[in-house]
């Protein structure tokens, strides 16, 4: 699929998704892979991302295989494709202050 016009919204495709010079997408975008010579901006995920030289992306990208070409424009922050990568770490706070409590009712007890 390629876009040589202006779309706004949410945009899914299963193969490959061009964005030309004279193209722009504003919203969230899910292809295999994301080719982007005109401009791009919203949340992107991609196995694959390509900026080329014209191309400019603002946003999120979630993508494992970026490249950006010289000249290509890149505002944003990039995320891996899978879920599993991102792990959340639980707060040490709560138990160290658990932590002094008991020993307190130990020493008493």
């Amino acid at each position: 699929m390629q876009v040589d016009g202006y779309i706004e919204g949410k945009i899914v495709s299963e193969k490959t998704l061009v964005i030309s010079g004279t193209g722009r997408i504003k919203g969230e975008l899910t292809a295999d892979k994301v080719i982007i010579n005109g401009l791009f901006e919203g949340d992107c995920f991609a196995n694959t991302v390509e900026i080329l030289p014209q191309g400019k992306a603002h946003g999120v990208i979630h993508c494992d295989d970026l490249s950006i070409e010289r000249g290509g424009s890149f505002i944003g922050k990039t995320m891996p494709t899978s879920t599993e990568q991102v792990i959340s770490l639980p707060k040490t706070e709560p138990a160290e202050r658990n932590t002094p409590s008991l020993q307190s009712k130990t020493e008493t007890g």
